[in-house]
């Protein structure tokens, strides 16, 4: 059906069909790339001169650069000069760390310092796509801001998904992190890096520290007369206007040499104002075109190498502030030296991955990274145009939803456990305190596990025993109990309301905290203290079933993993605290169901919230894995047992055992 039809113009129905018969063509192609691409030879793809292509074994190849564009001068229809396609990969060895990701974007960093040199670098994950075209310009007007555009290290965007259901059962989405948090800390110092959708400002990673704010000149009172200001101050006008010599004659100096300071860990290295011209012969012999303000306050060419390497090329590329590449530079040159500079062993014995660039140390490097720029005083912008700027796909079924949580969850955990830990970490640096506060947060909440692991056990306990789990309050007690209580509800009602979050997105991600909570969070503590003061590295296995549905298809599939087992522990103790509690109730008349109440309030509450996981369990056709109920319906009855065992709730008789003798005395 012809939509268009008798509504516009006959040339731009014409065009558009011939646009859409192109579109399909291009369609076409591209699929038909993909799927030979996913048929890997026995022996291994071949490049076009015959020669085995250097990548087959993932784990152990030489660096390799190819530029698609922009080496020849390659220009578009209208004329202009095309922009850099360059496709990059590290060199890899077996018994090397190559720290994953972060390694992967030291190595970038450098390369494209060393061929481009551009100030600004935006960073996406590879299941990610630019979705507003405008996002990048959105970017820049933070960055190139006159006033506070020198002082940012980056530009964070939201994260936005596709292909996840209405309901986002699981909360994929995490609105209210990124509608909420995230928009409250850019009031503060600014948002945390999330790892993807960020725009960042290159002369922030090499870690310099930003530029120091002018003092403004200070204010003069003209409300006293001039002779009380000369009785007055007559004996401090010789100090300052030897004072102002001294500073005349220093910005007569400066003028002459026009200088600008960078800072890196309190230390200034001054450079020309002027971007330097020089050849590529002249930076491997030395630093040319950097003189010398302050001896003591400069660094030597060797410290250079020892903070970023073993490359006269890189070294001059971070002190050109505004980017760009010096006057005669030889392409091919540059090609050797960015070989050079993702060699396996070039980041041996230099601060990278410590100081400069992707921190390593953590599943979590985004966090790290981040947190080491805002303690150097650096800020971050959180941009949130109307159109997403960027999308990507997230893993939306149960198995998968959790592994990821769990990857987070111990990421934070080793940071908590290391030397960057923000309890005291930079103390008395430029990161302020509710921005310290912030990253706090972002460490310790697998920890929380713990406790909800408690509240959501007791409910069944208090059934089970016939206990409750409130004690008998006083009116006081009763009173800031209600006042807290009211106050945390409206304070979540305000902040909905000012970020616009539904109520059901909201729920949603209440919801998964409960049920991350007590597996992925649980979990990710007990590996993050195995592996950081143990050695062991324990790792949880994942075992897909194959969903039938076409559409939301992962949202169906079941993979099977050790995380399953506590929520599953919780869901069944709680059900059976239910029955337990009611039949007891039934048997005991009336009176009992008073009491009954606000512990089935509990249970319940604990149900409900982990009704999702419930959901995704049983899948769509009601079919539960029988491991997952074994070991469940298991755990549950040994720990009934033992509680029945023990039962903390009866007092325990320290004297001898009394018994009846059964004759009257």
């Amino acid at each position: 059906m012809d939509y268009l039809k008798d509504k516009v113009q006959a040339t731009f129905v014409k065009d558009r069909r011939a646009m859409k018969r192109e579109y399909e063509e291009f369609k076409v192609r591209i699929n038909a790339l993909v799927a030979q691409a996913q048929k890997k030879p026995e022996e291994g793809w071949v490049m076009q001169d015959g020669s085995p292509w250097p990548g087959n074994n993932t784990r152990d190849h030489p660096g390799m650069i190819q530029v698609y564009l922009g080496s020849e001068g390659a220009l578009d229809v209208e004329g202009k000069e095309l922009p850099k396609l360059v496709y990059v990969s590290r060199e890899k060895r077996p018994g090397y760390n190559h720290h994953k990701k972060a390694g992967a974007m030291n190595a970038l960093v450098r390369v494209s310092a060393v061929l481009t040199n551009a100030p600004f670098l935006l960073n996406l994950d590879c299941d990610h796509y630019v979705n507003n075209s405008k996002a990048v310009r959105e970017a820049m007007c933070f960055l190139m801001d006159p006033q506070f555009g020198k002082k940012l290290c980056y530009v964070q965007f939201p994260q936005r998904f596709d292909g996840i259901d209405r309901h986002d059962r699981y909360a994929n989405r995490n609105i209210v992190f990124f509608d909420i948090n995230m928009r409250g800390l850019d009031g503060v110092q600014g948002p945390v890096y999330v790892g993807t959708g960020c725009v960042f400002n290159r002369q922030a990673l090499y870690g310099y520290d930003p530029p120091a704010s002018e003092k403004r000149p200070k204010m003069t009172c003209d409300c006293w007369p001039t002779w009380c200001c000369c009785c007055c101050c007559g004996g401090r006008r010789k100090k300052t206007k030897s004072k102002n010599n001294k500073k005349g004659i220093k910005s007569l100096l400066s003028k002459l040499y026009s200088k600008k300071k960078k800072t890196i860990m309190g230390k200034k290295y001054s450079r020309k104002a002027s971007a330097p011209v020089f050849e590529l012969e002249d930076i491997e012999e030395g630093l040319e075109g950097y003189e010398e303000l302050e001896k003591s306050s400069l660094m030597s060419q060797k410290n250079f190498e020892k903070r970023f390497g073993q490359s006269p090329v890189f070294i001059a590329s971070t002190l050109v502030e505004d980017g760009g590449l010096p006057e005669g530079a030889n392409g091919g040159t540059l090609i050797k030296e960015a070989i050079h500079v993702i060699s396996i062993g070039y980041e041996e014995k230099t601060e990278w991955g410590k100081e400069i660039g992707w921190i390593y140390g953590s599943v979590t490097e985004d966090i790290l990274t981040g947190f080491k720029m805002h303690c150097r005083g650096w800020k971050s912008v959180y941009c949130m145009p109307k159109r997403p700027a960027f999308k990507g796909s997230a893993p939306i079924n149960l198995s998968d939803r959790l592994h990821q949580v769990l990857r987070w969850a111990l990421g934070s955990v080793e940071i908590f456990l290391s030397r960057h830990c923000p309890l005291w970490y930079a103390w008395g640096g430029k990161l302020k305190l509710l921005e310290r506060l912030a990253y706090i947060n972002t460490i310790v909440y697998p920890f929380t596990s713990i406790p909800l692991l408690a509240y959501c056990t007791i409910p069944a306990v208090c059934l089970l025993t016939g206990k409750f789990i409130i004690p008998t309050l006083t009116n006081l007690a009763s009173v800031w109990f209600l006042a807290l209580f009211i106050s945390i509800i409206v304070t979540g009602v305000l902040e909905l309301r000012w970020s616009g979050v539904s109520i059901e997105d909201w729920w949603r991600n209440e919801q998964f905290w409960v049920i991350g909570g007590v597996s992925a969070h649980l979990f990710a503590v007990f590996q993050g203290l195995l592996k950081v003061l143990a050695g062991v590295d324990t790792n949880f296995t994942v075992t897909a079933k194959a969903a039938e549905d076409a559409e939301f298809g992962e949202l169906y599939l079941f993979k099977w993993t050790t995380l399953l087992i506590p929520p599953t522990t919780l869901i069944i103790l709680n059900m059976v605290g239910v029955v337990a509690g009611v039949s007891d109730a039934i048997n005991n008349g009336y009176s009992s169901w008073g009491p009954l109440f606000g512990k089935l309030f509990f249970a319940f509450w604990v149900i409900v919230h982990l009704y999702p996981f419930l959901k995704g369990l049983m899948g769509r056709q009601n079919r539960t894995p029988t491991i997952v109920v074994l070991w469940s319906v298991l755990l549950a009855s040994i720990f009934s047992l033992l509680w029945v065992r023990i039962d903390p709730f009866l007092p325990k008789q320290t004297g001898p055992i009394l018994k009846q003798c059964g004759v009257e005395c």
